[in-house]
């Protein structure tokens, strides 16, 4: 039977489901369609070129066409296609990621568990500190700390600790071991006359009241994002995540930062965990891990952390879990290419290197009428305007200026993620300074395009 041909640019889209879409109008417009790449640009399928500065999720570090990591899927794909790692069974490329992810991770003593997506990585942590309190003879610590409006995924668990209590009513979500705190958002949840010092007192109070009125037997963990990208760019308090640790030890809950995004390099550190000084006892990574060539995930847990598990399991006679495609040897092979990239193009030195430019092109936009704050750390930032206030995340619906600055983007060619007030700007972090200069230079006139729909 011959295979149908490519659909044409003038039909609709019966079928697929989008994401993060309204599901009618995906389904009665067809959407913007992606035919290829080239470094940090994108071509739509009538040829339109756009400078893809959320680096598509995030997760798009090297771009769209490094050739090195295409050779590595190529060359793994050629001589070894696929196992699964379990049954006391694996492969030298996933031995291989696995020390080398231990020997970077912001974590003492590392050792490394790998998934197929983000979700998937904090789902597993999640089932990992479970089986470990169950070993410690504390089965009841099964309560998650997180903040509102953050985004740690997409399945029941992982949903379940971000977002706002209008995404865990939709989806019915399961939310009884689930408790939440405020994000560090000095600008939109400090109070009139409170300094900055103040704020994160009330934040370190908020969060020692919520442990106690849950019973500190009860809770597990905090779960964090460095930077809270989902939340339009939170930037912590200095200070933030040393006071946070200090209550978490005080009640023997885990701190554990969602480094999806924020891992391998984006905020000027190999992980945000270092550039915020925090100090936690299990990350999750994925995103940029493989420049998101293909999907792998990894948790980093402290050597403390692991113990409880082998002691379990030796207890056991097996450690009762699994992923089939968890370490598929071809997101191996790509995420260790990924890994040399790093290190033998000193990727971390030419983030810096371009972190002056894109500040000061960000910093330019602080006094435009439309915009009442800039962030930026390492090659991220946002820009919030003026006449939407709220830190939504994600899940919020952007509507006024917001709405029209991120279709005005898109006709200059531009794409940014547009998040509740916020556009949050991460491109791939190849970028030049010439090509940090082009993308502000879009952005700039889509603004003015924005003020005057």
């Amino acid at each position: 039977m011959a295979i149908a041909a490519a659909p044409l640019s003038n039909t609709l889209n019966e079928s697929l489901i989008l994401g993060f879409s309204n599901l009618r109008q995906a389904r009665t417009e067809r959407p913007l369609v992606i035919s290829r790449g080239r470094g940090i640009f994108i071509i739509d399928e009538d040829g339109k070129e756009y400078l893809e500065a959320s680096s598509s999720f995030y997760c798009a570090a090297l771009g769209y066409s490094d050739e090195r990591l295409i050779e590595a899927a190529t060359r793994q794909m050629r001589q070894m296609p696929f196992y699964t790692s379990a049954q006391h069974r694996t492969l030298p490329v996933v031995m291989e990621l696995a020390e080398k992810l231990a020997s970077i991770a912001p974590v003492p003593d590392a050792h490394i568990a790998f998934g197929t997506t983000g979700s998937e990585a904090i789902d597993f942590l999640m089932k990992f500190m479970r089986y470990r309190n169950v070993e410690r003879g504390e089965p009841k610590r099964r309560k998650v700390i997180s903040r509102w409006g953050g985004y740690h995924g997409g399945t029941m668990m992982s949903a379940a600790l971000g977002g706002a209590k209008t995404l865990h009513d939709a989806f019915a979500l399961p939310m009884e071991d689930h408790l939440f705190v405020s994000q560090p958002d000095f600008l939109n949840a400090g109070q009139d006359g409170e300094s900055e010092a103040q704020f994160l007192d009330r934040l370190i109070d908020e969060l020692d009241q919520t442990i106690v009125e849950a019973g500190p037997e009860t809770v597990g963990a905090l779960i964090a994002e460095p930077v809270s990208f989902s939340c339009g760019f939170v930037i912590p308090p200095a200070g933030y995540f040393a006071r946070v640790k200090q209550v978490l030890d005080r009640y023997g809950v885990l701190l554990f930062n969602d480094e999806v995004v924020t891992g391998f390099c984006r905020t000027g550190n190999l992980f945000g965990s270092e550039t915020l000084d925090a100090v936690p006892d299990c990350i999750t990574m994925a995103k940029a891990m493989s420049a998101a060539y293909i999907p792998i995930s990894a948790i980093a847990m402290s050597g403390a952390f692991y113990q409880d598990l082998e002691n379990h399991s030796d207890r056991h006679g097996v450690f009762a879990h699994a992923g089939t495609y968890s370490a598929h040897p071809v997101g191996a092979a790509v995420s260790l290419e990924m890994l040399r990239i790093i290190e033998e193009d000193s990727l971390l030195d030419h983030v810096r290197g371009r972190c002056t430019t894109f500040k000061a092109r960000l910093g330019r936009l602080r006094d435009h009428p439309l915009v009442r704050d800039v962030r930026v750390l390492g090659l991220g930032g946002a820009v919030q305007l003026v006449s939407e206030t709220a830190s939504e995340g994600a899940t919020g619906v952007s509507g006024g200026i917001a709405k029209a600055l991120g279709e005005a983007a898109l006709e200059r060619g531009l794409i940014v993620r547009i998040t509740g007030p916020n556009a949050v700007i991460a491109p791939p972090l190849v970028i030049t300074d010439g090509e940090i200069d082009d993308l502000f230079d879009r952005f700039e006139r889509a603004l003015e395009d924005a003020g005057k729909s």
